[in-house]
């Protein structure tokens, strides 16, 4: 910084130094707000779920779980039907349990069943399409 020897040279530093002083009090007060706002219970979350969603991971596990539950209940509701017997509930509840857990651990089992299944009448009605195509080709030969 260069030596100030006029009354107005020191005017101007004040100056200059007050707008620097006035731009940096603004750059913290938006740091601060910045870092408040990151801090808040509700934002912690929201990031902390936003990141997890973008996970693939964690929506694999998600999926993964959710079809555990879906199959075990299936089960459940199978074996137990409309019988209101507490023994057969309670055995109804564990097999839904186990097979929840079975499921879970073990999702590339289910997805190739699944697969499988699909596949299955995926390629029945694809029969079904060729058929009624050469029944069409067939009955113009006959004419």
């Amino acid at each position: 910084m260069e030596k100030i020897t006029t009354q107005q040279e020191l005017k101007a530093a004040i100056l200059l130094l007050e707008q620097k002083q006035l731009q940096e009090g603004n750059e913290l007060k938006n740091q601060f707000r910045v870092a408040y706002n990151s801090v808040k219970p509700a934002n912690i979350i929201l990031n902390t779920l936003k990141n997890l969603g973008e996970s693939s991971i964690v929506k694999e596990g998600i999926l993964n779980t959710s079809v555990g539950f879906g199959t075990g209940y299936l089960t459940k509701m199978v074996f137990q039907g409309v019988v209101n017997s507490p023994l057969k509930k309670l055995f109804g509840s564990a097999l839904m349990f186990g097979i929840t857990n079975v499921v879970s651990k073990n999702p590339e089992v289910i997805k190739s069943l699944g697969r499988k299944f699909f596949n299955l009448f995926k390629n029945h009605s694809s029969d079904e399409v060729n058929e009624s195509e050469n029944e069409d080709i067939w009955d113009e030969y006959k004419e």
